[in-house]
């Protein structure tokens, strides 16, 4: 009996992975060149800006988990019930916008990335462009593959490379635990030519993604828990997941510090290895890189895993206006496999192309879901007659009013910069 409850006994790995996973989907190229290059311009002295992103982003993780567990609905069921099939139709342009945009951000990352290692091609464009493409078939092909148990197994030791990577990095090119202790302690926002709130604010906002916070609760379902038991449960693996996304943006930080980086998006990440060629050598080079692309990576698998089930949900609850969400295995209905080809083929589009206003419009949309979200759980979550004893309690109140009032600042300011 005894060596029959160990077997059944799940393994530490097995009860944090959820954590894990969202965190390491929030970590794509932006988030990686947003740290890095906010370090350079700013120093360390922003290192409690990355604290701060990660327990909001805790917060409304943990009560998006809380809500599915003590009602039995996933978020998207529960917007479906209380606010009505309105929300979804404003949601699903949103959807298709965020699918292009980090979809094609995350192709052009994971191939800038790859050619910088394997430089097969003349043109970086061109090894961009074949890099990018092979980057999305092998996401699908893994994804259609092994399922949710190979997607684990791929995403797991991902998520150790890029960690053990970018953590030892920043270890090697420690500034000082005096510098690093008081960036962390005493929050202060250098202006940097006027550029400082607005690149703080970045920091905070990229931290722990956005969108992909809401594939928690599909990936906790996959590992079975249901019922307010499992609630503690989430806490304990998010409040890990969250810890190491903290963990990693300061290692982004610190290592930005360091070095003057010019330059966006993922070039911005093949200049810093560059620049790290110096004081670390090639063999820092080339370990940052391969950090780096296993950070984007196991984003790009993530979301293309994880977004297809919203499209479902969405399709079950708006669409054809069914009582509840896609029924049986998610991953093997029409509306899942729809959506996982349409993210994994139509934003190389964006490889061609020059969509510089349009992302800015992306932008401003994007920074608007966290807020929503906030507002959504601070209804759902605060009403005793849904959520009986798990309301929100004044801490979280405080903390998603708080949420609101913070993007609300960050989307004025992306749409009048």
């Amino acid at each position: 009996m005894a060596a029959e409850r160990k077997t059944n006994r799940p393994s530490l790995l097995a009860v944090i992975l959820p954590g894990f996973l969202v965190a390491a989907t929030g970590v794509g190229a932006g988030d990686l060149a947003t740290a890095s290059f906010t370090g350079s311009q700013l120093g360390l002295a922003v290192l409690w800006a990355v604290v701060v992103g990660g327990l909001l982003k805790f917060v409304l993780t943990e009560g998006l988990a809380r809500w599915q567990l003590v009602t039995g609905e996933t978020l998207l069921e529960g917007v479906a019930h209380h606010f009505g099939r309105i929300a979804g139709v404003l949601f699903l342009p949103y959807l298709f916008l965020w699918s292009f945009f980090v979809g094609s951000a995350l192709m052009s990352a994971c191939g800038t990335t790859l050619h910088a290692m394997i430089p097969l091609f003349d043109e970086a464009a061109n090894g961009k462009l074949f890099f990018g493409i092979s980057s999305s078939l092998v996401g699908l092909f893994l994804v259609l593959a092994g399922g949710f148990k190979l997607f684990e197994k791929v995403m797991g030791v991902s998520i150790v490379i890029m960690f053990a990577i970018v953590v030892v990095t920043a270890l090697m090119l420690w500034p000082g635990t005096t510098a690093v202790l008081s960036g962390l302690m005493i929050p202060s926002i250098p202006d940097a030519g006027g550029t400082g709130v607005t690149w703080t604010v970045a920091l905070i906002g990229g931290v722990g993604g956005t969108l992909t916070m809401l594939c928690y609760g599909y990936w906790i379902r996959e590992k079975g828990r249901t019922g307010t038991e499992a609630i503690n449960l989430c806490r304990i693996d998010l409040a890990i997941g969250y810890s190491m996304t903290i963990l990693f943006g300061i290692a982004m930080v610190i290592i930005g510090s360091t070095v003057e980086i010019e330059g966006r998006g993922a070039r911005l990440l093949i200049i810093l290895a560059e620049r790290l060629e110096e004081p670390l050598g090639l063999t820092g080079r080339w370990l940052f890189l391969i950090g780096a692309f296993c950070a984007i990576f196991s984003s790009l698998l993530g979301v293309w895993q994880a977004v297809p089930y919203l499209f479902a949900d969405i399709w079950g609850l708006f669409i054809r206006r069914t009582d509840s969400a896609v029924t049986g295995d998610i991953t093997k209905s029409v509306p899942y496999r729809v959506y996982l080809f349409a993210i994994a083929f139509l934003p190389m589009l964006g490889l061609l192309m020059s969509f510089k206003e349009v992302q800015k419009l992306y932008a401003v949309i994007g920074s608007l879901f966290v807020p929503l979200l906030a507002v959504g759980l601070l209804i759902l979550n605060g009403k005793r007659a849904w959520m009986k004893d798990f309301v929100n309690r004044p801490l979280t109140i405080v903390v998603l009013f708080a949420t609101v009032g913070f993007f609300a600042l960050m989307a004025c300011m992306k749409y009048m910069g």
